[in-house]
């Protein structure tokens, strides 16, 4: 009887417990802004969806691995072009933020800009394992890697002929983090590119779940909200004033 009293107990407390929300874990690169505001966008997405979700930031090239092997449940966010070059992930198809890629140079010097041909007589900066920048310089010879934008954005400021591409608002939020006054950028973005969330293969069940919360969000208007007071708490995690994009 005592052991039907407590076994019945112990199913009452079970019961009147709230469950714990199934956790994920993300990869996102180290480092640049828009990453930090997907972060905080996916993870206010994944609580709507009742899920708990965690983010590793690491160096891209690691992000790639660690997504593709599995050993994280993806990535997220990656242009579209990521889930072609690894089919191992699967894409949420609805894209909730973009990027510009834009140039960046020193002021003062003669470099001019305005095509993606126009790089090719410069030396091209860029971040290490980051896919648009990648994608835009593979056909390059004079291309040099750094593993975040502050440290590419430095040597930029130290050469009058080199060129940094990067998406303009990570240029932008570099440059006004770490007080690099004497660079300049290019006025029209050279891309721009949707950005999506990717899952591992076995993970393929949070795609349709996912993909609702964000088609529900864009039509009621909440996504643009909540982009807007994400990148509002980047900035002003880093002692930042927030200029909304007009």
């Amino acid at each position: 009887m005592v052991a039907l009293l407590s076994s019945v107990f112990m199913l009452i407390v079970l019961l009147i417990l709230p469950c714990k929300a199934e956790e994920y874990h993300f990869a996102a690169i180290s480092n640049l802004y828009e990453q930090e505001v997907g972060e905080i966008i996916l993870t206010d997405v994944y609580r709507r969806a009742g899920l708990e979700m965690k983010v590793t930031r690491m160096p891209g090239q690691r992000a790639i691995m660690e997504a593709t092997s599995g050993r994280v449940d993806g990535e997220i966010m990656r242009i579209w072009s990521y889930g072609i070059e690894h089919p191992e992930l699967v894409r949420v198809p609805t894209s909730y933020y973009y990027l510009e890629t834009l140039a960046f140079y020193k002021k003062g010097s003669d470099v001019e800009v305005n095509s993606v041909d126009d790089l090719a007589k410069y030396s091209v900066l860029k971040v290490r394992g980051v896919k648009h920048t990648n994608t835009i310089t593979k056909e390059l010879t004079n291309v040099y890697n750094y593993d975040n934008t502050e440290a590419m954005l430095r040597a930029l400021d130290k050469e009058r002929n080199n060129v940094a591409i990067t998406h303009r608002a990570d240029g932008d939020f570099a440059i006004k983090k770490h007080g690099l006054k004497d660079i300049d950028s290019s006025e029209y973005p050279m891309f721009s590119f949707p950005l999506y969330h990717y899952v591992f293969k076995e993970k393929r069940h949070l795609v349709d779940k996912i993909n609702r919360i964000f088609l529900d969000m864009k039509a009621s208007g909440e996504l643009d909200v909540l982009i807007r007071n994400a990148e509002k708490q980047v900035f002003e995690a880093n002692g930042l004033v927030y200029q909304p994009p007009e």
